[in-house]
């Protein structure tokens, strides 16, 4: 059995992936590192608030960004690989967590510890639990899921080889409508302690 697990979550924008991770990390007993947390860890390493807010999981500025090596001068370069060497640390150490987003399934795809899985969601399903949660109308949800998954796509896709959704870049993928967000919650649960279970 393995004494560590990670998980790392892709998830698309009005799929409940925040959701139904929290109810895993709970169920499991393990840390949940979103944005607010993944942030404060930043922020900690000396970079301010303002600017981690601004850049955290933003796409990259190609006309006011440079490259020489391994040196960028681009602040959401920057932010990226603190974040993902603030990821690797913490996978090092040993400990157990869920991680949402910031290229998790790639940036630690050789950790034996390590399952992926991505939230995906019918459209409609996506639309009414955005309009729902936000108070939003239809065409005002329909643009920010729009925008929020293209922001993640430009992301995840300038820092990984594999895709932002792409299932072959995950262990599992899933729709989080067809069983609902507990009868997901559940399933992916008996997974991954199943995958714990394996040698």
């Amino acid at each position: 059995m393995k004494d560590q697990i990670i998980i790392t979550m892709g998830r698309e924008h009005g799929s409940g992936g925040h959701y139904i991770a929290d109810m895993i990390a709970r169920a499991l007993g393990i840390k949940l590192y979103d944005k607010d947390s993944i942030e404060s860890e930043i922020v900690s390493e000396g970079y301010s608030e303002e600017l981690i807010r601004r850049m955290d999981e933003k796409p990259v500025n190609f006309f006011a960004s440079r490259r020489i090596g391994r040196f960028s001068n681009s602040l959401e370069v920057n932010v990226a690989e603190k974040t993902f060497d603030m990821i690797r640390a913490k996978a090092a150490s040993g400990e157990s967590f869920l991680l949402i987003g910031r290229c998790g399934e790639q940036v630690l795809k050789d950790d034996p510890h390590r399952i992926s899985l991505f939230i995906g969601g019918d459209p409609h399903a996506k639309l009414c639990r955005v309009m729902e949660k936000k108070g939003l109308s239809a065409e005002e949800a329909i643009e920010e899921i729009r925008t929020v998954d293209h922001q993640r796509k430009a992301y995840h896709n300038y820092y990984c080889e594999m895709k932002w959704g792409d299932a072959r870049a995950y262990d599992l993928t899933v729709k989080s409508d067809v069983l609902g967000m507990e009868g997901t919650a559940e399933m992916l649960i008996r997974y991954i302690r199943a995958f714990q279970e394996k040698d």
